[in-house]
């Protein structure tokens, strides 16, 4: 199992109320999970509502995960493995001007 460092960046670093912490997991979905039963109130605002026939989580379609700054998308999505020292971005969608 990896230690990996996790980052949060806009309203999930507000809704955790810190900008990065240390979890440990297999893959980046062990990790996602940690982190929501860590930090309840962003279960809802990182996965998509699951029915009750689906036990999978959904990542939401504007959250954007990386590791290591590659889209996890562009990987094996969320049953991606990881390794020690890796370092995962969590990513709201973000407008400005």
């Amino acid at each position: 199992m990896a230690e990996v460092k996790v980052k949060l960046f806009a309203n999930l670093r507000e809704a955790a109320g810190t900008p990065e912490l240390l979890l440990s997991g297999e893959k980046v979905i062990d990790v996602l999970l940690s982190l929501t039963e860590r930090y309840p109130e962003l279960k809802n605002l990182i996965f998509e509502k699951l029915d009750e026939k689906d036990e999978s989580p959904v990542l939401c379609g504007s959250i954007n995960v990386l590791i290591n700054g590659n889209n996890v998308r562009h990987l094996e999505g969320l049953d991606t493995f990881l390794k020690d020292s890796d370092e995962i971005g969590v990513l709201p969608p973000v407008s400005g001007g």
